[in-house]
């Protein structure tokens, strides 16, 4: 899945690995690839969208991105 944003006018930010780390070591089940697009794409969309990029915001943002996408996914299926 490609990331929302190839460029950034902004520049490259300094918190974006901490906050994926953070995320990733709260949602295990989710693969690090995918957390680290998350941050990316709310990076993009936070700056898109004119809002002041910080640590925080991205990562209050993507926390709720990310439990979607764990509390979306099917139960397992029980044994017969």
């Amino acid at each position: 899945m490609p990331v929302l944003a190839t460029r950034s006018t902004g520049g490259t930010t300094t918190f974006h690995e901490p906050v994926s780390r953070r995320l990733a070591a709260e949602f295990l089940t989710v693969p690090p690839g995918t957390v680290d697009r998350c941050v990316a794409d709310v990076c993009a969309c936070t700056e898109h969208l004119g809002v002041e990029v910080t640590a925080e915001v991205v990562e209050r943002v993507a926390r709720e991105h990310l439990l979607a996408i764990v509390n979306s996914a099917p139960p397992p299926r029980s044994p017969r």
